[in-house]
């Protein structure tokens, strides 16, 4: 993926916010050459703290609509933030990360993920019979965290105990992403 289309799906995303004030549909035309079917995930940030996140692991339609439902979803529908506000858009930075397919970490150990995984690099995404999660690869590298660390939090993230990553019955995949902001 270019500069040129990355600043255009950034612009996406921030059309998307602004014109789900008015209920209208941002303008697609300039970025529907941006089809394939990959997982995206847009972030807010305000302060330079989070202020909404949400995607997609794997993609049903093409990138570009799937950076115009996950940039609303993040400013409005993020469970852990109140809807973001109009007065707060020149004051929210817009972060995109567009994934690859996950693959399934298959290993004879669970200690074996450990050499598997690359911080920075890999993110991680769990599912399992009680629960789902994932982790974009920033947020190892953000948080500082060590293999071991990096899937505790994945444990949480689908809301089950610290150690569910060993569980047999949970399957690991990792995935790596193109990471480009505003700023």
């Amino acid at each position: 993926m270019n500069l040129k289309d990355q600043q255009a799906l950034l612009k996406l995303a921030r059309e998307s916010i602004i014109t789900y004030f008015s209920k209208e549909y941002p303008y697609t035309g300039k970025v529907e050459h941006i089809s394939d079917l990959l997982g995206v995930f847009v972030t807010l940030y305000k302060n330079k703290e989070l202020r909404g996140c949400i995607g997609y692991p794997t993609a049903t339609f093409p990138l570009y609509k799937g950076v115009v439902e996950a940039a609303r979803a993040a400013a409005f529908q993020d469970p852990r933030f109140p809807q973001l506000q109009k007065s707060e858009l020149g004051q929210v930075n817009i972060e995109i990360s567009v994934l690859t397919k996950p693959v399934l970490m298959e290993v004879k150990k669970p200690e074996d993920y450990f050499k598997s995984i690359e911080i920075g690099k890999d993110g991680l995404m769990l599912r399992g019979p009680e629960g789902a999660g994932l982790l974009l690869p920033q947020v190892a590298t953000e948080h500082n965290f060590a293999p071991i660390a990096f899937l505790r939090c994945l444990s949480q993230k689908a809301s089950l105990e610290q150690e569910a990553w060993t569980k047999p019955e949970n399957h690991i995949f990792k995935f790596q992403a193109i990471i480009f902001s505003e700023k």
